[in-house]
């Protein structure tokens, strides 16, 4: 079972207030929730939203127990305004950014370079472009271009040359094959693999991650009640830099953590995925009549 990162830190932002309307947006396997519902009997209405249909399967089961109280939403979660309403006062709001291990745990999906599998990485399997698409037909220029600024590859370049050079002779459709290319232009030091920054880069293009991002968290503000509390969590600096510059220029919220959360060392000795999490909250201000 995936575990949920941050979790006794994401509970204590909630404990000894009341909790009416919740919003998961990135439901996952329902850790989060569970855990949140298990602790506030109170909550009325919680809104799980996620765009992978085999997340929502999983936390559909593992809530059973509090089926009346869940609405499960297929969205993406740029579509928040649209699932909850757009005059909706929430109590609080949930982000867990990014991909999760039991994704990158499926070879089908395509995440990940150490599962062999094909070049998909869409986390909505209904979209229609893929990480194949993107590499097979997308401009040497296009490429270097995301590698650089999605996942600040420093040899963004040659690495886009030697893909574009390897698909003149044959379609790359695999991560493993891709993964190859990878390491043949680009040589890391240390326990990350050559292929990491650019496996990254693509995962974010593929599901316009850091677009959504940017235009979710202010409607997300926008529908929280008064006094409402939102976390996100993210796991690399790209988002949260966008999580961190958002809530700094928003003049409706209060920042209820001045530095980001992480995991202590025994939470990332047991998930090693929590070593890169960091967790940010904010408050809804009162209105100002």
């Amino acid at each position: 079972m995936h575990i949920s990162v941050l979790q006794e830190e994401f509970l204590s932002f909630f404990r000894n207030r009341p909790i009416r309307r919740f919003v998961d947006g990135t439901l996952g396997a329902g850790g989060h929730s569970l855990a949140l519902l298990q602790e506030h009997p109170e909550i009325e209405e919680l809104i799980g939203i996620d765009q992978d249909t085999n997340a929502l399967a999983i936390a559909k089961e593992r809530l059973k127990d509090f089926a009346p109280k869940v609405r499960f939403v297929h969205a993406n979660f740029e579509e928040l305004k649209q699932v909850v309403g757009s005059q909706a006062a929430i109590d609080g709001i949930f982000l867990d950014l990014g991909v999760s291990s039991m994704q990158l745990d499926q070879e089908g999906r395509g995440f990940s370079f150490l599962r062999d599998g094909p070049l998909d990485m869409r986390m909505n399997p209904h979209e229609t472009l893929t990480a194949e698409d993107i590499i097979n037909s997308w401009p040497e220029a296009d490429l270097a271009k995301i590698f650089y600024e999605l996942g600040e590859e420093r040899r963004s370049r040659q690495a886009a040359k030697a893909i574009v050079q390897a698909r003149r002779k044959e379609r790359i459709t695999t991560t493993g094959k891709l993964a190859e290319i990878i390491s043949s232009v680009i040589y890391r030091r240390g326990k990350l693999h050559p292929a990491t920054l650019i496996f990254q880069a693509l995962r974010l293009a593929v599901n316009r991650e850091l677009e959504v991002i940017t235009s979710l968290l202010p409607n997300a503000i926008d529908l929280l009640a008064p006094g409402g509390r939102m976390g996100v969590i993210s796991f690399h600096s790209l988002e949260d830099r966008i999580v961190k510059e958002t809530f700094k220029k928003n003049p409706h919220i209060q920042i209820l953590t001045k530095k980001p959360l992480v995991a202590d060392y025994q939470e990332s000795r047991k998930n090693p995925r929590a070593r890169s999490a960091k967790l940010r909250f904010c408050e809804k201000l009162p209105q100002i009549i």
